[in-house]
């Protein structure tokens, strides 16, 4: 039997590489004789170095940049060489992640994405042609002033005079000077919502929260980020506004294309191409998938659906694992089972620190089920 196992991360506990690998050893247990296939995934949020790390073509990098808050960090990226163009990597979390931030120190209003354009920088000095972004994780509501402000765009009151560029001066910017812009490389954005920039679902309303946001704050916010997009889109003649996706990591999915000329594309498409998952779906007779919690929001484009949709084009039976699954009814129609890697009452810190032997635990269940079934 030949398995593909193509799981995300379990944000917080486990890696997709090591999700696989709990997964690979449970399946073993009841199909001692099958043949694996570890393809960890990602759909254009923390887990892409991740991803694209495991082909042979890839070398790592580092750069001193700027986390959020301004302070120096050590960030990863990756070069692919085995195209005719060399192909930059770049996983914005790595700078600007709320990962890095610790609840006391998050300040929204003043937090930059700045360093995310540091590594765009360092790509390009590396001879980058071209440079994929994936973003997600952040713990900036910037739009991606910080990057543009890091490729030599600089941000204007009335009087002409320079404006820090952080989100609580956005109501001070009158105009754009992107006379020493950088030249950039053909930029793509690997992206795995696809929420607006304002509104209901836009940036501020639905992930500013996350990153500190207050309630009370979250309507000035919401203007700031109406009247720097207003003065973008009549500096660059564009309007992205409501383009899907460009309301992901605080606006950045919006400021990549408004200020690098970036494409959006789906996260999980853009790695699952690159990676030829396809082809290893069709070479399987069961696919097993995972991510830390799956739910009605993983149909909008999150890794499981992506390998779900890959195996019902195929007729290739598909299986998902999860810490936490809701919204069953809805995803009974893509996956043919699904399992909870919490099998008895426990907290979740627990569940956090064992996930790799409870991951490997709900494998085997799962197995044993498919394989009586079978019988």
């Amino acid at each position: 039997m030949r398995i593909l196992i193509a799981p995300d991360k379990f944000k917080g506990s486990l890696s997709g590489r090591q999700a696989a690998e709990a997964i690979e050893k449970g399946l073993k247990r009841i199909f001692p004789d099958s043949k694996c296939h570890l393809l960890p995934l990602a759909d254009g949020g923390e887990g892409l170095l991740d991803a694209f790390g495991q082909t042979g073509s890839s070398e790592p990098h580092e750069a001193i940049v700027q986390d959020a808050m301004g302070r120096e960090v050590t960030a990863a990226w990756l070069m692919m060489t085995d195209e005719a163009e060399k192909t930059a990597i770049i996983e914005s979390s790595q700078a600007n992640g709320l990962w890095r931030i610790s609840e006391a120190d998050r300040d929204p209003a003043r937090a930059s994405s700045y360093g995310v354009g540091q590594l765009v920088r360092e790509a390009i000095a590396k001879g980058a042609e071209k440079i994929v972004i994936g973003i997600g994780g952040s713990a900036t509501n910037d739009l991606g002033i910080g990057i543009a402000s890091a490729l030599g765009c600089h941000f204007l009151d009335e009087a002409g005079e320079p404006v820090e560029p952080v989100p609580e001066n956005f109501l001070k910017i009158s105009s754009i000077d992107t006379k020493e812009m950088a030249q950039l490389p053909p930029i793509t954005v690997a992206c795995d919502v696809a929420n607006p920039l304002l509104g209901t679902r836009g940036a501020t309303r639905v992930y500013g929260p996350q990153k500190g946001i207050m309630p009370e704050d979250l309507a000035t916010a919401e203007a700031a980020h109406a009247h720097l997009s207003s003065v973008a889109n009549a500096h660059f003649k564009t309007d992205y506004n409501e383009y899907p996706g460009v309301g992901a990591a605080g606006g950045i999915g919006y400021g990549l294309m408004t200020f690098c000329g970036a494409k959006l594309e789906s996260g999980f498409q853009c790695i699952a191409n690159a990676l030829h998952a396809e082809k290893y779906v069709t070479e399987a007779d069961l696919v097993f998938t995972a991510e830390g919690s799956i739910d009605s929001q993983t149909l909008e484009g999150k890794t499981p659906f992506g390998v779900a949709l890959l195996a019902q084009k195929h007729g290739v039976p598909v299986y998902a694992l999860a810490g936490k699954i809701a919204d069953e009814s809805l995803l009974q129609e893509y996956f043919n089972g699904l399992a909870s890697i919490v099998n008895a009452p426990m907290t979740l810190e627990y569940a956090i620190e064992h996930a790799s032997e409870l991951l490997e635990l709900a494998a085997g269940r799962l197995a044993h089920t498919i394989k009586n079934a079978k019988s």
